[in-house]
């Protein structure tokens, strides 16, 4: 007969806690204290990099947007005709 346990849900708080107790800790021996498997936490650490460079990218993106679009206005008012 096999037994069955029910998958756990973490909160995003829970899983930001216990990436900064591991910070302060050895990886392993944080993963023990809160009872969670070295391989959560692992997964959470890369999520929440990817989540961090995605940000960075998505910033670098708007501040090219931004230049883009003054460039872009700086040349249609000198294409603009002066008799106007």
């Amino acid at each position: 007969m096999k037994t069955t346990t029910k998958r756990r849900h973490h909160s995003p708080e829970f899983k930001s806690e216990a990436l900064k107790l591991a910070t302060q800790t050895s990886e392993p021996s944080a993963a023990k204290q809160p009872g969670l498997q070295e391989s959560q936490r692992y997964n959470w650490r890369a999520a929440a990099n990817r989540k961090a460079s995605q940000s960075e990218r998505e910033a670098t993106l708007a501040t090219e947007n931004a230049r883009l679009k003054r460039q872009l206005a700086e040349q249609a008012e000198r294409s603009w005709p002066s008799y106007y």
